[in-house]
């Protein structure tokens, strides 16, 4: 039998065809209230899309530890054998709702861990390091990556003209233009939590960690002249691999490493181990597996599971905390705050983003939309002599102690023997990628900087990519002049 079709509260409606009018071609009434309904929902069903990472895919999935690393840490999902339902999600970074998913971009990389001492959320990228080192830079970065005001167009004299002032940036400029940045599907790339976090064991010793997630599907990546096809044909390419695959079975799956690096060794490393710019080498800090991530499951709800989903950094659990990373310090603040603003106060209720397999207890009440609430006996203040929550700081994360200069100062990393904006790019060039990956990573950039780079922009992306690696610079340089020469002749 089919159900009838009801109001938001349960009630009947008469027609799913016909508006309450006055005869056949008086106006509409508004005691119509159905009809009022499904206009004004119609209306508001759209939230604010995010400013940055909008464009997004994801599901749901399980890590399965399969290493030991309790050495290191005493969280809880990281204990040998340990199994955590998780929720991710992918994302290209400056492209809006309905852009191309095939655009050179990096990837969002966030995962959300469903675990006992409440939710952990690692939100990163597909690249281990960023574009800049300090979070004041950020607003800036972004409005240069998104629209001009006076036409609503992306421009790439912007993007340069900012990247070339922040030569800070050269090394994930250097990934970009190379082959990974524009990965085949989510599934074909390997993800990071890019910044340098705390872990401290049962005995309160502290270590210095980063994340890999290695992809086990391998990398694969796109030529810019099959992403630029594909995004004519179909902008959800990625969304769509990503559904289909899980829904065929052919669950993708990551294998999880860490470096980890004791904390007595960071102020004395090469490269200051705090600044996002940069990587540890892996020989100085090889890769310990920790288990294995598969996703398994397709939301059921693409809005409620992906749109409303909330991952923030300042969400870390017993075993995990912060370090003097100044970027992952900004983003402890924004991100919550950015979903409190986007989906409102009462967010972390919303489904995706429900503590799973913990118990809630906490002392925020009431804001709009707020529907899980404590039992009226409860007190709604602490201190009280009544039973109710009480911090325990035996049970709480310890999300932040390290040694620090307390003076206060506006000021840069603390500079370490090898540190430098182009080393790193440099090495990158010169050593990990081969002689057909530098091909294609001259002609992706010749391509791009062929897009509206000009004076007095353009001389500085010349000396930007000289400074990275001279013969690279040179043949950038002489990729563009040609370009510019053939177009004006």
């Amino acid at each position: 039998m089919t159900k009838p079709t009801t109001t938001n509260t349960g009630i009947p409606v008469e027609s799913d065809d016909e508006s309450l009018t006055a005869g056949r071609q008086g106006p509409i009434l508004l005691h119509d209230h159905y009809l009022i309904e499904k206009l004004a929902q119609f209306n508001r069903e759209r939230v604010p899309e995010r400013i940055v990472h909008a464009k997004g895919s994801g599901a749901y999935g399980e890590l399965v530890v399969t290493g030991d690393v309790s050495k290191y840490t005493k969280a809880k999902l990281f204990q040998p054998g340990a199994r955590t339902e998780s929720l991710a999600r992918f994302s290209t970074v400056a492209g809006e709702q309905g852009s191309p998913d095939t655009w050179r971009d990096p990837r969002g990389f966030a995962v959300k861990f469903y675990t006992e001492d409440g939710n952990y959320d690692l939100v990163g990228n597909n690249t281990p390091i960023f574009f800049i080192k300090d979070p004041i830079k950020f607003p800036d970065f972004i409005r240069s990556q998104k629209r001009l005001p006076g036409n609503g167009l992306r421009d790439h004299n912007m993007q340069w003209d900012f990247w070339t002032l922040r030569p800070e940036s050269a090394h994930q400029v250097t990934w970009l233009m190379g082959d990974r940045g524009i990965p085949k599907t989510y599934r074909h790339m390997n993800g990071y939590g890019s910044h340098t976090y705390q872990w401290i064991n049962a005995t309160g010793e502290r270590f210095w960690v980063k994340y890999h997630f290695k992809t086990d599907q391998g990398i694969e990546f796109l030529t810019q002249a099959e992403a630029d096809r594909i995004a004519g044909e179909d902008a959800d390419y990625h969304r769509k691999d990503l559904w289909e695959a899980i829904e065929r079975g052919d669950f993708p799956s990551w294998t999880v490493y860490v470096q980890v690096m004791p904390v007595a060794e960071a102020e004395g490393y090469r490269f200051n181990p705090f600044d996002l710019t940069k990587v540890w080498s892996h020989k100085d800090y090889p890769l310990i597996e920790v288990g294995k991530w598969t996703l398994n499951r397709n939301p059921r709800n693409y809005f409620v599971d992906i749109e409303q989903a909330a991952f923030e950094p300042s969400n870390v659990v017993p075993g995990i905390g912060f370090s003097p990373d100044k970027m992952l310090l900004g983003r402890v603040f924004a991100y919550a705050d950015a979903h409190r603003y986007r989906i409102g106060t009462n967010y972390a209720q919303l489904p995706p983003n429900q503590a799973r397999a913990a118990e809630v207890n906490s002392y925020s009440k009431e804001g709009a939309m707020r529907y899980h609430y404590n039992d009226p006996n409860v007190p709604v203040y602490a201190p009280n002599s009544f039973d109710g929550p009480h911090a325990d700081p035996e049970k709480a994360a310890d999300t932040g102690i390290w040694d620090f200069d307390p003076t206060i100062v506006r000021a840069g990393y603390v500079q370490h023997a090898e540190d430098g904006d182009f080393t790193q790019a440099g090495t990158l060039v010169r050593e990990v990628l081969d002689d057909a990956q530098r091909e294609r990573l001259v002609d992706n950039i010749v391509g791009h900087v062929l897009g509206g780079v000009r004076e007095p922009v353009l001389s500085r992306v010349f000396q930007y990519w000289k400074n990275v690696d001279a013969d690279l610079g040179k043949r950038v340089e002489e990729g563009v002049r040609a370009g510019l020469d053939g177009s004006q002749g």
